[in-house]
């Protein structure tokens, strides 16, 4: 009688922890399906569809386009307030970055690997935005950046991080 009784006892003692976890599984469980729905919801919000209205023009002469390359508006060029922290302080007014990071080790990677290229890179510090830039190289004037940029593009066409490279102003 006594075994049946402590048999019956710790029956019910595990079917109470089972139990209880199963409540607090599925409370997590409502939440998380709720955060889906909400996240789905806003998905489809700023999905909503937009009617496109045709557009029809008259026929007009053909335009002759000038292979010579147009410069980019000035809108692509960042600035910012920035010192060096690696490298040769020999920093002109345009700069062409080449990768942006939050830690500076992976700043000194970026480095190395651009050092084993050829180039003589140097890591600069934008107390602002808290990042470590990458600078492959520096000009004086903007027009030698652009076209500096647009060759390292070229140079490296399968690097997607070397296609978002960028120039960079220096404000003093």
């Amino acid at each position: 009688m006594k075994k049946q009784v402590v048999c019956l006892g710790m029956g019910l003692c595990v079917a109470l922890a089972f139990s209880s976890c199963k409540s607090s599984q599925s409370a997590y469980r409502k939440a998380y399906e709720k955060a889906q729905q909400q996240e789905l919801a806003n998905q489809q919000q700023e999905a909503a569809p937009v009617e496109a209205i045709p557009v029809v023009t008259a026929p007009t002469e053909p335009v002759v386009v000038e292979s010579t390359p147009v410069a980019a508006p000035q809108n692509d060029v960042r600035h910012e307030k920035v010192t060096v922290v690696s490298g040769a302080d020999g920093l002109l007014d345009y700069s062409i970055v080449c990768g942006s990071f939050g830690i500076k080790a992976n700043a000194e990677g970026l480095k190395a690997y651009l050092e084993g290229e050829g180039y003589s890179p140097v890591i600069v510090f934008n107390a602002d935005a808290a990042m470590y830039r990458v600078v492959v190289s520096t000009y004086a004037d903007r027009a030698s950046a652009a076209a500096a940029r647009d060759a390292f593009k070229a140079k490296y066409p399968n690097r997607k991080d070397f296609q978002g490279s960028w120039l960079l102003y220096r404000v003093k």
